[in-house]
């Protein structure tokens, strides 16, 4: 779940609750929502109540339990074409998948985190956690990491200080300033690796979509298993990544600032 610190009164409560019921992943009682929240019963059932007559959320009289709505459906179609990177890279990311055959990924930060926006599979998939619209960490991920090395200093600060740190294999990265000295080791080989530092036996490269002027615009990876390429093969791959970014960067610029004849 992204990291909204924010509380914004109650349309900050109101979205809090929104991702709560939906990082659970489930249809979902009251009784468990009271039961993690600090919210006083009276406020969590008018929460509910108005996010249920907006649309936000659906109600099983059924089997009482709470739902993403389907609003939320026509607003996340409506944001993935307006505001993600991933109607601009299909053809691309396609066409580095076909060339490849090995599992293509797009994600973009969301409030310090990654989030997958957009997946291509190759003939034999491999099983793991990134699938699109899933949030995953940006410290221990290639596609984290290249996005963190890019960023504005303060921005990049600011990032590094809300992560986690969690050991989630033993190659993981638990501190800041492990993370701060490979991210200027990534800044020099234009690339990013994850080495298993997520899932165990998954590596990938990965490379930092920008705009001409540098801003971090997302971030491409490849990934595969540890059963099929080694991280030294993976290099072979860095041209080919590369230039994608590059071709989908210029792309997403001409799309967000169009040129305008007057």
């Amino acid at each position: 779940m992204a990291n909204y610190k924010h509380s914004d009164g109650t349309v900050g409560k109101a979205l809090n609750l929104l991702d709560e019921v939906a990082s659970i992943g489930r249809p979902v009682r009251f009784s468990e929502l009271l039961a993690d929240r600090e919210h006083p019963k009276a406020t969590l059932y008018r929460l509910l109540q108005t996010l249920t007559n907006q649309g936000m959320l659906s109600y099983d009289p059924d089997r009482q339990t709470y739902s993403l709505g389907m609003r939320l459906v026509r607003l996340a179609h409506a944001a993935w074409h307006q505001s993600s990177l991933a109607p601009i890279a299909r053809p691309y990311i396609d066409e580095l998948s076909r060339k490849i055959n090995e599992t293509v990924h797009l994600a973009q930060l969301d409030h310090g985190q990654v989030l997958y926006v957009d997946k291509r599979n190759p003939a034999r998939p491999i099983q793991m956690f990134s699938d699109a619209g899933k949030i995953g960490p940006a410290y221990c991920t290639g596609v984290g990491k290249a996005m963190l090395a890019y960023l504005q200093d303060e921005e990049r600060e600011r990032i590094i200080a809300q992560q986690s740190y969690h050991p989630f294999t033993r190659h993981t990265l638990t501190t800041a300033e492990a993370l701060r000295s490979e991210l200027a080791d990534i800044r020099e080989q234009e690339v990013a690796f994850d080495r298993e530092e997520h899932e165990p036996n998954i590596i990938c490269i990965a490379a930092p979509i920008l705009s001409p002027n540098k801003r971090v615009l997302g971030g491409l990876s490849i990934t595969t298993s540890t059963q099929r390429y080694s991280l030294q093969a993976l290099e072979d791959f860095k041209p080919h990544l590369i230039e994608t970014a590059r071709q989908i960067g210029l792309q997403a610029e001409a799309w967000r600032f169009p040129e305008t004849h007057i």
